[in-house]
């Protein structure tokens, strides 16, 4: 941990104390260089995109939101940063919801903007078959639920050791995998209508195979994608998708009615966040990833 200048809120911004901030393997692929022709960074850089914590500043023009406020959401997507830290400014947020914990909430923004981000792009609606190649992490456990929320049908792939937890958040879970046209087909006679890959494992290939033509597929983890006709969706830089800012506000009554909850997977202090991130790029994190100052 280093120290660096203090931020502050500027127009339509507020700025927190942070409680509690996640990690993304978004963030692991910044730090790496994966990005850097889509977000060239200015050193030194905080990393982190979502956070939760008390108000303690107002930008000008805002009016959404009071000095002493609890709230959660992600900071300016054009930085890809600023949270994992003691105070953080935030350009979308909304009021953080009793049912969820610091911990939760401060790993939830960024995902559910992404998994609202996605399943918009895909057209998941009520009938709708979803398919999502890693299922586990942070987005594929968000995506289910948003997913299921809509009316959708989910098949999610995941570890063995993985499965029970799937099924709890309402996703028919199957192994990754050689094969996995024929365990889809089994548990879906008729196929899947989408596909969301959250791994970036070089499944693509068969992905495609599972649906009609490429763009019913979308990948936000292998830099690849267009290779096979599939987008990327990304948040920020040169040719991003609109981000879905809407989703982060809407969450709040789903959890309210205990139709969403944020999976932990664990938890890192600030100046554990190294072992945060080799935690991230293991790819064996259940769920989110949280520092906490």
């Amino acid at each position: 941990m280093s120290e660096t200048p203090e931020p502050h809120a500027g127009p339509g911004q507020i700025r927190v104390t942070v409680r509690a901030s996640g990690v993304n393997p978004a963030d692991t692929y910044v730090r790496a260089g994966r990005f850097q022709e889509w977000i060239p960074l200015r050193l030194p850089h905080v990393p982190g995109v979502d956070a939760a914590g008390v108000v303690d500043e107002i930008g000008d023009g805002v009016t959404t939101a009071r000095i002493g406020d609890e709230v959660f959401g992600i900071t300016d997507y054009a930085q890809m940063g600023g949270a994992n830290a003691e105070y953080a400014v935030l350009a979308a947020w909304a009021p953080k919801p009793a049912a969820l914990t610091w911990e939760q909430a401060g790993g939830a923004a960024g995902n559910i903007e992404t998994a609202t981000r996605v399943l918009d792009r895909l057209g998941v609606t009520d009938g709708t078959t979803l398919l999502i190649e890693g299922a586990a992490g942070g987005v594929g456990t968000t995506a289910i639920q948003l997913a299921v929320a809509r009316g959708a049908a989910v098949i999610g792939t995941a570890r063995d050791s993985n499965h029970e937890f799937l099924a709890s958040l309402g996703a028919i879970p199957t192994t990754y995998g050689p094969r996995l046209a024929e365990r889809v087909h089994t548990l879906s006679p008729g196929g899947v209508d989408v596909v969301l890959d959250c791994a970036g494992s070089g499944s693509l290939p068969d992905l495609v195979g599972l649906v009609a033509s490429p763009d019913r597929v979308v990948s936000i983890a292998d830099i690849n994608a267009a290779a096979y006709g599939v987008h990327l969706s990304r948040g920020s830089g040169p040719g991003a998708d609109t981000p879905a800012l809407e989703g982060i506000a809407a969450v709040g009554e789903l959890a309210e009615r205990s139709r969403f909850t944020v999976p932990v997977a664990a938890v890192f202090s600030l100046q554990e966040a190294a072992a945060a991130h080799q935690l991230s790029e293991s790819r064996h994190a259940r769920g989110k990833i949280v520092l906490k100052p």
